[in-house]
């Protein structure tokens, strides 16, 4: 299963973000992240409405992380455009079981397990930890 492609590029955006530190206009955030400027202002808007970044209208307006990199997972930023993540289907609030076997599956309870570890993990790494990683990769 793969995340979105909305899912991939929030990410780039919040990457390009933090690594610049500063506020950059969309057009050049387009650019860095290879992600069309329609779709870059699409996912900025839900970046802003989750709180991870502000933006600034004006000639000297631009976007910015409205949180420092280390207060920024993975995990927020996924589920700033996507909701709360889930592996399976079943896992929804609202989701009706077609086997009327909703919360004592066998399935659901592995798919379950491995939501959870995935969840755990996006939790778990913030912009910071790429950030340095990224360095150390280059540095070697």
């Amino acid at each position: 299963m793969c995340l979105t492609l909305e899912s991939d590029y929030a990410v780039r955006i919040i990457g390009c973000l933090a690594a610049e530190n500063k506020r950059i206009d969309a057009k050049n955030i387009s650019e860095r992240t290879g992600v069309s400027l329609r779709f870059s202002l699409k996912i900025l808007r839900k970046l802003v409405s989750a709180g991870l970044v502000r933006s600034y209208k004006g000639m000297q307006g631009g976007y910015e992380l409205a949180k420092a990199p280390s207060e920024i997972t993975m995990l927020s930023v996924i589920e700033s455009v996507e909701g709360d993540y889930y592996l399976n289907r079943c896992h929804e609030e609202d989701f009706v079981c077609t086997r009327g076997a909703k919360g004592c599956c066998c399935y659901q309870n592995v798919f379950n397990e491995i939501s959870e570890m995935v969840n755990k993990k996006l939790a778990s790494c913030t912009f910071q930890d790429l950030l340095n990683d990224d360095k150390n990769s280059a540095a070697k």
